[in-house]
């Protein structure tokens, strides 16, 4: 359990670290570091809300037998954070091509729009969103029990390795110049708003929110490959792949559990999820360009104008 409690709170507390320490590095490049406050206020109240949800889980609710309905609000908040983090990556892709001219005072006066307002939100539910599924998670490897994977060494010690990846990570960005950072990170954000897409699309599927259009004889979602023998997206496949075949699948399902969190890694995916997360790129990667062409007319425009 405590070796359970490790990889559940090193990887659900370093995808946060992750994105709030890129909206604050970011921030901090800019020179507005003034809003800094204000994701922390984000970051305060999503633990306090986790809190809750880990409180009402222990005490109210009734384990396994109400886990179903966490579904829903998993699905609903990967999807808000699917759209955020696409937003930022789409805002910072523009201020990068927008470096020329006075960046600070641009972005001060778009963050001061609801600035406040979209500071909280995006570092509350990046936050929130690891802080519920370390919740579920934890219940789902105790039996319901949270309070004693909380209180393990595990969830000590995954939480510190956490922090200090975080903390090399953005010290080592410190030489990067602003628009290598852009670049680096917006494709870090792109890939993690890509898996959260399709993890809601596999849960929606899962219960029978959403249909497919190839489905096996049985009835059931249907798969366009497998990847299982290659590395299961989650331990226990791993286990159920040994028992079947009798052979230890190339890379571990810890690995395989590890890159499902961040990316969306999916060892049998649907037709929907497959098409889905690649048209998301898709999708982004034009948008990058329209804007790009849109930044370059008006770039174009002032220059015969003298503006």
């Amino acid at each position: 359990m405590n070796v359970q409690s490790f990889l559940i709170t090193f990887r659900e507390a370093f995808e946060a670290i992750l994105i709030v320490g890129i909206i604050m590095t970011y921030l901090k490049r800019i020179g507005q570091t003034q809003w800094n406050k204000w994701v922390w206020v984000g970051v305060v109240l999503a633990l306090a809300a986790s809190y809750g949800v880990a409180l009402v889980f222990q005490t109210v609710l009734t384990g396994f037998a109400t886990m179903g309905s966490q579904n829903y609000l998993k699905i609903g908040i990967m999807l808000v954070s699917c759209v955020l983090l696409s937003h930022m990556v789409l805002f910072m892709g523009q201020q990068s091509r927008s470096m020329q001219g006075k960046l600070e005072n641009k972005i001060s006066a778009i963050l001061t729009v609801g600035g406040v307002l979209n500071m909280i939100v995006h570092s509350f539910l990046v936050v929130v969103r690891e802080g519920v599924e370390t919740v579920f998670f934890f219940a789902a490897i105790t039996g319901g029990d949270i309070q004693k994977a909380l209180q393990s060494w595990g969830a000590l010690i995954g939480l510190v390795a956490a922090l200090i990846v975080g903390y090399l990570f953005f010290r080592g960005t410190r030489k990067i110049q602003l628009k290598t950072f852009f670049r680096i990170t917006s494709v870090f954000l792109m890939m993690i708003a890509g898996g959260l897409l399709v993890q809601a699309v596999g849960i929606m599927q899962d219960i029978g929110i959403m249909g497919t259009i190839y489905k096996t004889a049985g009835g059931e979602v249907g798969e366009i490959y497998n990847l299982t023998a290659i590395m299961p997206e989650h331990p226990l496949d791993e286990t159920q792949h040994i028992r079947d075949t009798g052979e230890q699948p190339l890379i571990s399902g810890q690995v395989g559990i590890f890159f499902k969190a961040f990316l969306g890694y999916t060892q049998n995916p649907s037709v929907e999820e497959f098409v889905l997360y690649w048209a998301f790129y898709l999708v982004i990667i034009i948008m990058q360009g329209l804007q790009k062409k849109r930044y370059e007319k008006l770039h174009a425009v002032q220059s015969i104008t003298g503006a």
